[in-house]
């Protein structure tokens, strides 16, 4: 029965993410015969979601447009998600979005059942967000995180695989302190046993959680908090390219918009200074053109040949007629 529902709620979850599925296709996506696929429709049906069917060879399924449908139901994979996409809209930097997000977030968590709530609500109270930039990624396994968020909750020792940025795959033992939401990416601050050292992990390179029973007491961090621990880690690995750009505003409003990631210091009247380092060019041009104000490269001269040529690809787009 468990496998029945949970494949119901699959179906459910497919038909809400397309308008129109072909019935081979939707039955191979399910790993069902066409017969159980059409036990699994009635069944959506008695539940009072309104699923029309097209016979023939190219027949298929897709839920009635305009419908009023019962709530959303989503699987626990995509409830984990949605719970770290809210949390990641609430620490974001567009305005007026951060109360209607927790809002969202709060009523989300409250319906969740109960193990899934346990999963959800461990990973809100370990995750440290460190700025530099936008949210966190989303793409990280939600398995993956809500394991390593429990682990850091219980104080249990935990066990994985890691796959270093050379591509070495090594196998962790390791007594989990907090997760930090960091440009763009998640990490793992945690005291590695084999290694009787700290160390910042992404949990993007993190495989097979599995916690060992064992409990530990937490040792004392090497810095204030776990994501000044993972800011200074990463400070000191060297950066290919080292950025210096004159802007034409104030350092005090530059740091608003940059100051979790670059230094601005003033340069004249309304007038600064900004210094950052960066493994991409790519996104050193998005950074600066994201200050929203009028700017002079100092350095690396690399950076005003790669604007010159973003520029020229810019105008062609914009010169295309709209009806083009």
């Amino acid at each position: 029965m468990a496998n029945t529902s949970n494949r119901t709620l699959r179906l459910l979850s497919l038909l809400q993410s397309h308008r129109y599925w072909p019935g081979a296709e939707l039955a191979e996506r399910l790993d069902v015969s066409q017969r159980t696929l059409r036990r699994d429709v009635d069944r959506l049906r008695e539940l009072g979601y309104p699923v029309e069917a097209r016979r023939g060879v190219d027949g298929g399924y897709q839920l009635a447009a305009g419908a009023a449908l019962p709530p959303l139901v989503i699987d626990d994979e995509e409830a984990v998600a949605l719970a770290v996409g809210l949390q990641a809209a609430a620490q974001g930097p567009v305005d007026g979005i951060a109360e209607p997000s927790l809002r969202v977030l709060a009523k989300i968590v409250q319906v969740m059942p109960g193990r899934l709530r346990r999963r959800v609500e461990a990973l809100r109270a370990m995750t440290v967000t460190g700025g530099w930039g936008g949210p966190a990624r989303t793409d990280v396994d939600p398995d993956v995180l809500t394991s390593v968020a429990l682990a850091c909750r219980d104080t249990e020792r935990l066990r994985f695989a890691y796959t270093a940025a050379d591509g070495r795959r090594t196998e962790r033992h390791v007594e989990p302190l907090r997760l930090v939401s960091l440009g763009r990416r998640w990490y793992l601050v945690a005291y590695d046993l084999d290694r009787a050292d700290w160390r910042n992990l992404r949990v993007d390179r993190i495989a097979d959680p599995a916690g060992t029973g064992a409990r530990f007491r937490p040792r004392e961090l090497p810095a204030a908090d776990a994501a000044e621990f993972v800011r200074a880690r990463l400070d000191a690995v060297p950066r290919s390219h080292r950025v210096e750009v004159l802007v034409d505003a104030p350092a005090a409003a530059v740091r608003e918009r940059i100051g979790r990631w670059a230094a601005a210091e003033e340069a004249g009247p309304d007038r600064c200074r900004v210094r950052f380092t960066s493994d991409s060019l790519d996104w050193a041009a998005l950074a600066v053109g994201a200050i929203g104000a009028d700017f002079r490269v100092v350095h690396p001269p690399e950076l005003v040949d790669l604007l010159r040529d973003w520029a020229d690809r810019f105008h062609r787009a914009s010169s295309v007629p709209r009806d083009g």
